[in-house]
């Protein structure tokens, strides 16, 4: 419950912030008299497109804290945080990266990274992940997360995001448009649009928006296998990762908050493959293995 009232929260807090914005700055008056300004439509579609992915984006560490309870480990308190502290210190210095903050949280195998920069990212290990699996397993996949970090998997997807939405708002706009336009052919000009405007706009948001996921989970299913061959070059061999995911594949993998599941190292698979933020295991075993021991 507490991680949909967040979300909703965020989402809402963002859109108010865009509004904000779209009315200071007049973005949001795209119709000239009886026609569209386009370039103003562009204008309004960028802001509200890349402003709520990279607004997402610089709240994303603050939200996975929240929503999933981490804990970001200042000083260890057992030998457990202790090597969950050195293991991602040292990948990260093989990969040239900043430490990044390093979280525990309770609840079932799953990890992730998030962050707005390389610079200032956050692995999180869940207690049920460092419970089930052996060290090499566990080590493997932190390998994996902070090549996530290294190959800047967040900026890149919120980028992609960003673009998708803003031809998901223009185009549906200018489609909203010419079907009002169509529908109300003879009448008297008006100064704005008609009721067919504001149905075919929230029609095309739909629609155009499940085309626009099934281009960003393509690219976050790309950028798993990425970080699979990034884990598999830091622990100097792919086995520990295939291991890691055939032990993964016999377990419930944990929920993570919207705005970070598709960093994590599972998610539980949809029932249609093109709306699945990772790929099957076993494909993502098979990758790993055409890479050699």
């Amino acid at each position: 419950m507490k991680r949909v009232v967040l979300l909703i929260a965020t989402n809402l807090a963002i859109m108010l912030v865009l509004g904000v914005v779209s009315t200071l700055t007049g973005a949001h008056k795209f119709f000239a008299g009886s026609g569209l300004d386009l370039g103003r439509l562009l204008f309004f579609a960028l802001l509200m497109g890349f402003g709520g992915a990279f607004i997402s984006l610089w709240m994303s560490k603050t939200i996975a804290k929240w929503s999933t309870g981490a804990r970001v480990i200042e000083t260890p308190a057992n030998s457990t945080e202790y090597w969950l502290v050195e293991t991602v210190r040292r990948f990260s210095e093989k990969a040239g990266l900043p430490m990044p903050e390093v979280a525990i949280y309770d609840g079932e195998p799953n990890a992730f990274a998030t962050g707005a920069s390389r610079n200032g990212s956050l692995v999180a290990v869940s207690t049920g992940l460092l419970q089930s699996m052996t060290r090499e397993e566990a080590e493997a996949v932190i390998a994996h997360e902070v090549a996530h970090v290294a190959n800047g998997d967040m900026v890149t997807l919120t980028l992609i995001q960003g673009i998708v939405n803003t031809f998901v708002i223009f185009l549906a706009r200018v489609v909203g448009w010419a079907v009002d336009s169509f529908l109300r052919r003879g009448e008297e000009e008006s100064s704005g649009p008609g009721l067919g405007y504001t149905v075919t706009v929230i029609v095309c948001d739909i629609v155009f928006g499940i085309l626009a996921s099934i281009i960003v989970m393509y690219f976050s299913r790309q950028r798993e296998f990425r970080a699979d061959a990034g884990a598999a070059d830091l622990m100097g061999s792919p086995r520990p990762m295939m291991a890691a995911l055939s032990r993964l594949g016999g377990l419930e993998a944990g929920e993570l908050p919207q705005n970070v599941a598709t960093a994590g190292i599972s998610g539980r698979p949809g029932w249609m493959a093109l709306f699945s933020s990772h790929p099957p295991i076993e494909e993502r075993i098979a990758a790993l293995a055409s890479r050699g021991a």
